[in-house]
């Protein structure tokens, strides 16, 4: 078992200076018994307390990031099995593989759907974040200009894919601030490319013969030279023993602390699945347990959705519900005559209510009140959606300036704040009960104009 906070910060300078980014020495100390810290961060540490604190302090799965800003992905770091337990915290990143043999048009598709597949959910960005070149005949020339196309029309993060050292080499030297992901290392070649990774700053992937006990002595020899960002494919292309073997060095790295498989790993869906519909089965087999990169053969919309969501929902805290923001959403290009609605921001309602409106397309100003993630009856029963806390909103919120009437539709779960909510709002206001379902907003919406 690990040290406590308490246990760690006994061994830390206790000089509160803040450069390990943190403002006291208790916060790093209990960050670094959470695995969110790593000891290298704070400079005054003695010797002696390295030594002890080293095997203990370490994150169990190392976090590290692939590519820049603003395609960053950073993976690893997770401390539970089960999202239910606490969290997962790094979702992985999606990849689409192009490859140096590929004619001009099939890699400009690529690109044009990397760019145009991207979603607003939430207030976060639904999107891939990652292409992954492949080198197809050895021509370092050729694999450079790839990647510089990439760079210059996306900006994505960058998986560097060749058996030759010497192009893998030109790439990087190339493109080393852009930090791409090196693949990958193996027996033959891992000193060489552990080299070029230390120099680099690179992460680096190692790539077994299709066991879990093949990337054991590349991730120890590759952390013997010094190199601390690594990422593990153990060469397997069966579902099911891959499946397994996610589950295995999950389990080996928080479980038992065995510091040789404590990296996040990398999923080829392109070469485990015949067809883009098998690739996506893959790919969110993979979301859920526990691929921290995942390649797929090609980008399609219809495709990735469904595995961005699946990637929020499980990447969501369990603890904490999803939210929109307190806030004024015009809906349908809505004028000073439009009608105004107000609902909750539990994003589920959220969601379903600002698609109902859309649907009716009648214009309308929906208003949003924070109820901490509640539901519109839940947060009725718990006092958090009140005529007080309602009729504040209406009052701060703006929305008195942008329309020109004193009608105001209130959500029919919540016909209890009715008269708490004229008091609160004043004379003239007119509060209209709306449907209890959602369903029923826009027949509700449409007959209101009639």
């Amino acid at each position: 078992m690990g040290l406590t906070g308490i246990q760690i910060f006994k061994l830390l300078p206790k000089t509160n200076c803040g450069e390990c980014g943190v403002p006291t020495c208790l916060a790093f100390a209990m960050n670094l018994a959470a695995g969110k810290a790593e000891l290298d961060a704070c400079p005054y540490v003695s010797e002696e307390a390295k030594e002890k604190l080293a095997a203990e302090s370490a994150p169990p799965i190392r976090p590290l990031t692939i590519g820049a800003d603003p395609y960053a992905v950073k993976v690893g770091g997770e401390t539970v099995l089960f999202r239910h337990e606490k969290t997962f915290v790094n979702p992985p990143g999606f990849a689409v593989l192009v490859s140096t043999n590929e004619d001009d048009a099939s890699v400009a598709g690529k690109i044009e759907r990397f760019k145009q597949s991207q979603w607003d959910r939430v207030g976060l960005k639904l999107r891939a974040e990652m292409f992954a070149i492949k080198d197809a005949n050895g021509d370092g020339s050729k694999f450079s200009a790839l990647a510089k196309k990439i760079t210059d029309e996306t900006g994505a993060a960058m998986i560097f894919i060749s058996d030759s050292v010497d192009v893998l080499t030109g790439a990087v030297d190339s493109f080393k601030e852009k930090k791409p992901l090196i693949y990958a290392a193996t027996p033959a070649n891992a000193e060489a490319l552990g080299n070029l990774a230390k120099a680099a700053g690179c992460p680096v992937a190692v790539k077994g013969d299709g066991s879990l006990e093949s990337v054991i002595p590349l991730t120890e020899q590759l952390s013997t030279m010094g190199v601390k960002d690594i990422v593990i494919d153990t060469g397997t292309r069966n579902l099911k023993k891959a499946f397994e073997e996610q589950i295995s060095i999950r389990r080996a790295a928080l479980k038992d602390r065995f510091r040789p498989l404590g990296f996040p790993t990398i999923i080829m869906a392109n070469e485990m699945g015949d067809g883009i519909m098998e690739e996506a089965l893959v790919a969110a087999t993979f979301v859920a347990k526990y691929g921290a990169v995942i390649v797929m053969s090609d980008l399609q919309p219809h495709v990735l959705f469904p595995l961005t969501l699946e990637r929020l929902n499980i990447y969501t805290d369990p603890q904490r519900p999803m939210t929109a923001e307190q806030g004024i959403y015009p809906i349908n290009n809505p004028d000073e005559n439009s009608p105004v609605l107000v609902t909750c921001n539990f994003s589920l309602t959220f969601f379903i209510v600002t698609g109902e409106i859309e649907s009716s397309r009648v214009p309308s100003w929906l208003c949003v009140q924070d109820t901490e993630g509640l539901s519109v009856m839940t947060a009725w029963a718990a006092g958090k959606f009140s005529g007080e806390s309602v009729g504040n909103l209406i009052n701060k919120c703006g929305i008195k300036d942008k329309v020109k009437h004193k009608n105001l539709i209130i959500p029919g779960y919540a016909a209890g704040i009715l008269g708490e909510l004229e008091e609160e709002l004043g004379a003239g206001w007119n509060i209209v009960v709306g449907p209890r379902e959602a369903s029923q907003i826009p027949k509700f919406l449409r007959s209101r104009q009639a």
